[in-house]
């Protein structure tokens, strides 16, 4: 459960549900009293909804086009004057692979009494292998695929591409920007060091006419690009269907890489990040309900009993962030997942190896509860959102 304060009342979020309160509702101490709890209890507000599908990522290419200086994939910076930072090992997906994969999907889904399947297509960058792509998706149909989606930089994403992977199931992609064109073509270039901004734009903006596709941009947020964010909202409402598609901001951290340009979680941040989502929903981009601390399906229970990340090469991770780095192996497609003392201490979650000093960390916890909060009351007063 996570209580927030908001502009003239408070709000109260378990899982995916929003309870907006009185203020008669919460202590002084900043806690339910008991008559709320109960009365939210008498609702089924705290119980979580039960699964009902298993989540599979599948890494079909661990290579990427792009020279990010921050990526959770990199094992050391770029060596001086070049945008090549040394990487996870680069493997693609092969036909034989992706058998034992879903076969392994499959066990796993009847263990956990499961007969619907997510598909996350992931990398590395995925359409670096387009046909590993294809054929993941289409055998997955014989194993209960329900739902798929895939996240890419969108440099390789065409037309014909996209067109291709909806028919065979694809629904939602996810683009990642990193603030304006000026900033972007600065900072997510690709090996040669060349922006990257129209190309993606151009991309997504056939694709989206080309097909019913809906789009999640994940807007990175970075000292440098604080200042462009607005207009990248404003350029990306010109080219794209508002009505299908996303946004949300994130914060770049150093893990562990080096990256210099995190950007402190301050006051003047959060009035930012209040802007920027007031923008989007302007422009009639959705932004993603603010939610309690929920349990991952890949990472949540040790043994994945909902959900696996597995590798290009059928190896098992229990994160994507952690997906391809030597010695976080935690088994494999073919034997199933190693016994629990190997596997207790590589076991990890997201956002494992973000470097945060323990007061940083309380400073991004109150700056999202504020801007959540605004975010929460902007969204109710513009009808936007039911709330118990």
């Amino acid at each position: 459960m996570r209580l927030i304060r908001g502009e003239a009342n408070w709000w109260c979020l378990s899982g995916r549900k929003v309870a907006k309160l009185p203020s008669s509702a919460v202590t002084q101490d900043g806690a339910l009293t008991p008559g709320a709890r109960a009365e939210l209890d008498g609702t089924g507000f705290f119980t979580a909804p039960p699964v009902d599908r298993f989540h599979l990522t599948v890494l079909t290419s661990s290579a990427c086009n792009l020279g990010c200086a921050y990526c959770f994939q990199n094992t050391g910076a770029a060596p001086e004057g070049t945008y090549r930072p040394p990487r996870i090992p680069q493997i693609n997906i092969g036909a034989p692979v992706i058998e034992e994969i879903l076969d392994f999907a499959r066990d796993r889904m009847a263990a956990a009494d499961l007969d619907k399947l997510h598909l996350l297509l992931f990398g590395g960058e995925p359409l670096l292998n387009r046909q590993g792509c294809y054929t993941l998706l289409e055998r997955a149909a014989r194993h209960g695929l329900a739902s798929a989606e895939m996240i890419t930089n969108g440099t390789l994403l065409t037309a014909d591409t996209a067109r291709t992977l909806e028919g065979l199931g694809l629904g939602r992609v996810q683009i990642t920007f990193d603030g304006a064109r000026e900033h972007h073509d600065r900072s997510r270039v690709n090996r040669m060091g060349r922006g990257t901004y129209d190309k993606i734009v151009r991309n997504v903006s056939r694709s989206a006419e080309a097909t019913g596709i809906a789009w999640h941009f994940r807007i990175n947020v970075a000292t440098p690009s604080i200042d462009g964010i607005d207009a990248l909202i404003d350029d990306l409402a010109a080219h794209t269907p508002t009505e299908r598609c996303a946004i949300s901001f994130a914060t770049v951290d150093d893990v562990g890489v080096g990256y210099a340009y995190a950007p402190a979680a301050t006051a003047a941040l959060a009035q930012r990040r209040k802007g920027w989502n007031a923008r989007a929903l302007a422009h009639g981009f959705s932004v993603p309900l603010p939610q309690s601390i929920s349990r991952c399906p890949y990472c949540a229970l040790r043994g994945g009993a909902t959900g696996a990340v597995v590798n290009a090469d059928g190896t098992l991770y229990s994160c994507w962030e952690s997906a391809g780095k030597e010695g976080w192996e935690v088994g494999d497609t073919r034997s199933g997942y190693l016994p629990d003392e190997v596997i207790a201490p590589r076991w990890v979650a997201c956002d494992y190896d973000v470097r945060l000093t323990p007061e940083a960390a309380r400073a991004e916890e109150r700056i999202g509860d504020e801007v959540d909060a605004a975010l929460l009351d902007l969204m109710y007063l513009s009808g936007r959102l039911s709330s118990t």
